[in-house]
């Protein structure tokens, strides 16, 4: 499980996360929703140990992330992480990208990292790109390859953050279907996302961000049909 415990995070003056407590149990989809500036992003981060945290602890099955003698590149390959940009390298072809990292960081051999990568390829409905470039795909496309090649490190847990803000609309939809097959087949995730529909329909636990809390937290069915906070029924009002 993932267990991040009162979790306070600072850059310079400004408190981005206040005390930020939330566990994450095996095969449990959590989306995370809320304004910008709400410390959402930055927790996915710190979660994956790409920041710092100025107090409390975050645990990945058991091993503290920012703990002095914690191997982060070990701990990395069990928590696969999805930006809103895909950053893919535009000199490799599709297969390229995805093989890149299996290749070099887990020392995987080719003709192995190439059947783990068109496994993963296939997976997220781009078995017709492998010899393609990043530029010639979509953009839905892209954010699909970026998914594939975080899966081709085998984690136990996905970070999503905002993955389809930066997609057209007509693109967003076969990303999110990409989320929804993962959630089904039982990958641990957690989602920061805009999509409140995925929310409501995917996750199992949504919880609210404000001002670098959680102010709440629950199913689906509390947070968007009845749910206990001002904050949470005004931010609701206005992205429906």
């Amino acid at each position: 499980m993932i267990e991040i415990e009162n979790v306070h995070k600072s850059f310079g003056a400004l408190e981005v996360l206040k005390g930020v407590s939330l566990t994450v149990n095996n095969g449990e989809v959590v989306s995370i929703i809320g304004g910008s500036g709400s410390g959402k992003s930055t927790l996915l981060t710190c979660i994956n140990g790409l920041e710092d945290i100025n107090a409390g602890r975050i645990l990945i099955d058991g091993t503290e992330v920012h703990a002095r003698g914690t191997d982060l590149n070990k701990l990395r390959r069990k928590v696969g992480i999805v930006f809103q940009q895909w950053n893919a390298f535009p000199h490799l072809t599709v297969l390229e990208n995805v093989t890149l990292a299996p290749r070099k960081v887990l020392g995987m051999p080719k003709a192995q990292a190439e059947e783990v990568a068109v496994r993963q390829l296939t997976h997220v409905g781009l078995a017709d790109k492998l010899k393609v470039y990043p530029g010639r795909l979509s953009g839905g496309q892209q954010q699909r390859m970026a998914i594939a090649r975080a899966l081709a490190m085998s984690p136990s847990y996905m970070l999503f953050d905002e993955v389809t803000s930066a997609l057209d609309p007509q693109l967003v939809g076969e990303v999110l279907d990409t989320l929804k097959m993962l959630a089904e087949e039982g990958m641990t995730m957690i989602c920061v996302t805009h999509e409140m529909s995925f929310a409501r329909d995917v996750s199992k636990r949504v919880a609210f961000f404000h001002q670098g809390v959680i102010a709440e937290i629950g199913p689906p069915e509390q947070i968007f049909g009845a749910s206990q906070n001002s904050e949470t029924r005004k931010f609701l009002s206005n992205v429906r």
